[in-house]
């Protein structure tokens, strides 16, 4: 970016600078990081005031610190101090709308520069208007390799839209397995709060019971099912799919391997015709939609024709959520390599989408990591098509790269991730234990939205 000023000795009374500035969310909550103001009128979608319009009013001094960007980078530019600053507020602006700040030289006097400042909605009407007193600039400045550093905003805003998308929904019926510790059941609590489940809670009633002691949770008109045992509680729930009584299942306190193993059963079972897949729907801050990993939890060195289950599955899920798949089979190149037995089967994956064995996404492999998700790298190597730079499933070669990948994303970039097994009668629900309230929220929904696309309701 190149900034010039205008030195006390340039400027004339008349001289105009403007610029337009969209408004965003994330400027209103990098606003409330840097100033402490977490006034919930501007970081709310709610209608706080009563007035019938939802908040995300931008603060005041927010859209008046506006005033200095023109000032400190146009006119009179780098060097300019304060010295004081009026305001008068006409409006106010919300996140979503572009404003117009202006300012305008009225005089100039022993290096002091007076100007007419004003912030103004797109179509005119005015936000705020002042004057400024600015110590001017008397060095000449012209630089063009001015930098600031990019900034993150820790918000998960597409478990956000999930969440908003599931509410209208019918409470999906769910058995809840051994939710006999406090987290495994808040969770479940916490959605049904929600309205995205009605929970059906299988395991020891007397330690459920215990669970929900220790949390302050009421579980009164929440049916319970008594079963003594992890593998007992599992094959109910299996039984309770097969009912009728419930359309998704949700992990509690208890191991993955005991959850899964009646499911996997030929008789008791939920097996479907596809083989068992996760996916980690990965709300990473700063991409532009959700990223799933896949398979970070189940199929621990997956063959070829288990990874084309993998790679349906998530197309499928990504179909059901409104995304347009685009998976990039991951290896530790972007060329095949007939010593690496991964580049190998994603070059395959690839081949089997162009033919229709593999439906309703795009697929391409090898990717490497980098230029599965960013087009810089990917037009470095040269690649094209509309996946490379652009994957939104990361289809990757075993679940140790997929286990490491994901809880990088989680630990290192501040993501959130939702868990579920696919190719089940039903949608498997899969969180640990170490899970946030958001990820636990974010599965539920994530599931509900699957189970109702799935039966068109």
């Amino acid at each position: 970016m190149r900034l010039v000023n205008k030195t006390f000795a340039e400027i004339e009374p008349g001289d105009r600078a403007e610029l337009r500035r969209l408004i965003t969310a994330d400027d209103l909550y990098i606003f409330a990081a840097a100033s402490g103001n977490s006034n919930p009128m501007h970081l709310t979608d709610s209608d706080l005031d009563g007035d019938g319009t939802v908040e995300r009013i931008a603060p005041g001094m927010f859209v008046a610190s506006l005033i200095s960007a023109v000032l400190g980078t146009q006119l009179p530019g780098p060097g300019t101090l304060y010295r004081r600053q009026s305001l008068d507020f006409h409006s106010r602006a919300h996140a979503g709308q572009e404003v117009v700040v202006r300012a305008e030289v009225l005089s100039k006097a022993d290096g002091i520069v007076r100007l007419k400042t004003e912030v103004a909605h797109a179509d005119g009407r005015p936000v705020l208007n002042g004057e400024a007193e600015v110590i001017a600039p008397v060095e000449k400045f012209d630089q063009d390799d001015v930098e600031v550093p990019g900034l993150l905003v820790q918000r998960h805003r597409h478990f956000e839209a999930l969440l908003d998308r599931s509410r209208p929904l019918p409470a999906l019926p769910t058995a809840v397995v051994c939710p006999d510790e406090g987290k495994s059941l808040g969770g479940a609590l916490l959605a049904m709060k929600e309205s995205i489940i009605t929970p059906v809670l299988v395991g020891n009633a007397a330690a459920i019971g215990a669970a929900a002691e220790e949390i302050g949770a009421d579980l009164t008109g929440i049916a319970i099912v008594d079963v003594q045992g992890d593998a007992a509680a599992a094959e109910r729930a299996c039984a309770l799919v097969h009912e009728g009584r419930v359309a998704a299942v949700m992990k509690g306190h208890l191991h993955t391997d005991d959850l899964l193993k009646p499911m996997l059963d030929k008789v008791i079972g939920l097996r479907a015709g596809r083989r068992f897949t996760h996916v980690f729907v990965m709300d990473v801050p700063g991409q532009p939609e959700p990223l799933f990993v896949t398979d970070a939890a189940i199929n621990i060195v997956p063959d070829l024709a288990t990874k084309v289950d993998i790679c349906q599955n998530a197309i499928d899920l990504a179909l059901s959520l409104g995304m347009d798949p685009r998976v990039g089979v991951l290896s530790a190149v972007e060329t095949v390599n007939p010593a690496i037995q991964s580049s190998i089967d994603a070059a395959l994956l690839s081949k089997m989408a162009d033919r229709g064995q593999i439906k309703g996404g795009q697929v391409e492999g090898p990717l490497a990591m980098d230029n599965a998700v960013d087009m810089g790298a990917a037009k470095t190597k040269g690649l094209k098509g509309s996946v490379a730079g652009r994957a939104n499933i990361l289809v990757v070669p075993g679940l140790d790269a997929g286990n490491m990948l994901a809880k990088q994303l989680a630990f290192i970039s501040h993501a959130e991730g939702a868990g579920l097994v696919l190719g089940a009668k039903v949608p498997v629900i899969l969180n640990s234990r170490s899970d946030s309230p958001m990820s636990r929220l974010a599965s539920c929904a994530v599931a509900a939205i699957h189970h109702f696309a799935g039966t068109g309701k």
